[in-house]
């Protein structure tokens, strides 16, 4: 299924910036999980920019469900084209907010200077 999966991602990724739909923000597929008899795909999608941004990419992504269902159809042939649902990674966001916390607890070591 590893192969299915990223097969999947690869296509979504080169086919979603190709959708002419303005509502549809910068969007990233980080992951796809298909089931093993090929009826669903979840495909995990981080977008940049703000709460409205987001929520606008995955109503326009929602929308696009058909055209990129039968882009996978048609690049993969699969025996099945899964159904794609269409989720928010909230991974690189979490990862952003770790690294900010990170850095403001980290010490400033004011001993790096060299002495001249």
């Amino acid at each position: 299924m590893r192969k299915v999966d990223e097969g999947i991602r690869q296509v979504l990724s080169e086919a979603i910036p190709a959708l002419k739909d303005p509502r549809i923000g910068f969007v990233t597929v980080t992951a796809v999980e298909t089931t093993n008899d090929l009826e669903h795909a979840k495909v995990w999608v981080s977008v940049y920019g703000s709460e409205k941004t987001r929520a606008a990419t995955l109503r326009a992504l929602e929308g696009a469900i058909g055209v990129l269902q039968a882009r996978v159809g048609r690049e993969l042939r699969l025996r099945r084209t899964p159904h794609l649902a269409f989720v928010y990674d909230r991974a690189v966001e979490h990862g952003v907010a770790m690294t900010k916390l990170i850095d403001e607890l980290a010490p400033t070591d004011e001993t790096d200077e060299q002495p001249s």
